[in-house]
């Protein structure tokens, strides 16, 4: 979506927030257009409620900017920023009908007198009359619906109305901007189809700037102008539902929106990829034999007869998902998932066809894991808050370890490695996960599982905040309490200064 040629609402600015030295938003930086339906998308945590609390005025960013209408509001109370917000608990008020509940913070409200002024000639503020708040609050009700239930008890309604009330509460101050806080937490399946259909025209009939919170994939994509995916306080992608549907980022995005098959693959050429044991032809430009990763939408794969196709593979299971047959393919050792519309029988070979613009390649995002760390006096190297066993004569080639501990090179010349600096990399598929919190080096928590068709891409991570990217065949669920084991030859390491700098005299 062009912005240059629309009005520019709100801008965040490198925004950072940080709790007790916790980065939960990292230098976040958006523009928003005045007028458009804007989706904050991303799993619990992700920094996507701080950063809507912040544009409300609830939370100081810690460092950056916002922006309305050019002018800064990082330090403006929330009462004085023309923004509402709208929560996934409606905070109504139980003892007050309809009426009143929206009606609450006109009566509060001021506006200028410009019949009467101050001796400085500025207009005297007075409160709204009866008609003024009537008018208001009747046409609040019009937008969401809910004309004649301005008498009715808020304990009366069902969950849909109450979050009617919530929104027309918040409309009927006219704000600039309107933040809602995963409003349709609280709802039923059905009800959250028929509000997504509603918040949307809404959105139509006011035209006023929507900030939407949520970690439903199918809301987002329902309802958005523009989806911004976040991930551990940081930006993954921002544009448009499709563009990011059809072209992720990257295997999070790809993962996270929609389902997705995602593999390891190899540049062939420039037009080709290997992946599935299949050379595929593709449109995506890449270095030759650069390892990258391929997504695959299920949709997007034909599934033929045997033989017909360009990759076959044995159908292993079958579901009916009322429109389409989703079918599981096993192709040697990946799983392949199928959308199709025609019945295949199961335990039979069938073929797979995909089209070269329907195959999406993205740099890996993880290569190996890297780390700053050091070799303390016992030869043992330091890293990512733990202490591993290591072979420290990798550090400077033909050396050996003497009885003190110091390591020594072909011409006698001694070395002292204790505390030296070191570049540590770790492969993905060198570090071994413990159900056992206590039995490994470090302790950590999953927080992301990718499946990538023959193995599950793990992140762990430790209290201090640093991560283990795992390759394993093995299944594991987030929030899985885990340690890690790393052997000591796969821990290779990178002296950060010049070996001579550690000669003992």
């Amino acid at each position: 979506m062009n912005q240059t040629n629309k009005e520019i609402i709100i801008e965040l600015k490198d925004v950072t927030k940080e709790y007790d030295g916790i980065t939960v938003v990292d230098h976040f930086n958006l523009s928003i257009e005045k007028g458009q339906f804007v989706t904050f998308l991303g799993p619990s945590g992700c920094g996507k409620t701080t950063t809507l609390r912040m544009i409300a005025g609830f939370e100081l960013a810690t460092s950056g900017e916002i922006l309305l209408g050019g002018k800064d509001i990082s330090q403006i109370p929330p009462h004085k920023r023309p923004i509402n917000t709208v929560f996934q608990r409606y905070a109504l008020f139980p003892h007050l009908d309809v009426y009143d509940n929206i009606a609450f913070g006109l009566k509060l409200k001021k506006i200028p007198d410009e019949t009467k002024k101050n001796k400085k000639g500025e207009p005297k503020l007075r409160h709204l009359t009866k008609q003024e708040i009537n008018e208001k609050v009747m046409n609040a009700l019009k937008v969401v619906d809910l004309e004649e239930f301005e008498s009715r008890d808020i304990t009366t309604l069902s969950g849909g109305q109450q979050q009617r009330v919530a929104i027309a509460r918040a409309i009927v101050n006219e704000p600039e901007i309107l933040l809602l806080d995963e409003p349709l937490g609280a709802l039923d399946l059905k009800m959250r189809k028929e509000m997504q259909v509603e918040l949307k025209e809404m959105h139509k009939k006011l035209g006023i700037t929507f900030i939407y919170v949520t970690h439903d994939q199918e809301e987002a994509l329902t309802m958005s102008d523009m989806i911004v995916v976040m991930k551990d306080g940081m930006i993954q992608q921002v544009g448009e539902p499709k563009a990011i549907y059809d072209e992720p980022n990257n295997t999070f995005v790809a993962d996270f929106i929609g389902e997705s098959n995602i593999y390891s693959g190899t540049i062939i050429d420039d037009n080709h990829v290997l992946f599935l044991n299949h050379r595929f032809e593709c449109v995506d430009h890449f270095p030759k034999n650069e390892k990258v990763d391929v997504v695959l939408r299920p949709e997007d794969i034909v599934l033929n007869d045997v033989g017909k196709g360009m990759v076959d593979g044995t159908l292993v299971s079958k579901v009916f998902k009322g429109i389409y047959y989703e079918y599981t393919m096993m192709i040697g050792k990946n799983e392949v998932i199928i959308q199709n519309t025609q019945n295949f029988e199961i335990n039979k070979m069938a073929s797979i066809s995909v089209k070269p613009f329907d195959i999406h390649i993205m740099h890996k995002e993880f290569v190996s894991n890297t780390y700053d760390g050091y070799i303390d006096k016992k030869n043992n190297v330091i890293f990512a808050g733990g202490k591993f066993e290591c072979d420290v004569t990798t550090l400077i080639e033909g050396t050996t370890l003497d009885d003190e501990g110091f390591l020594v090179d072909q011409n006698g010349l001694k070395y002292d490695l204790t505390d030296a600096d070191v570049k540590v990399e770790v492969g993905l598929k060198d570090i071994e996960i413990i159900d056992n919190e206590e039995d490994g080096i470090i302790s950590g928590e999953i927080v992301s599982i990718i499946y990538k068709g023959d193995h599950y891409q793990i992140i762990i991570r430790t209290e201090e905040d640093e991560d283990f990217v795992v390759d394993t065949e093995w299944t594991w669920n987030e929030n899985d309490k885990v340690s890690v084991l790393i052997p000591k030859d796969k821990i290779q390491m990178k002296l950060v200064k010049e070996a001579k700098e550690y000669v003992v005299d």
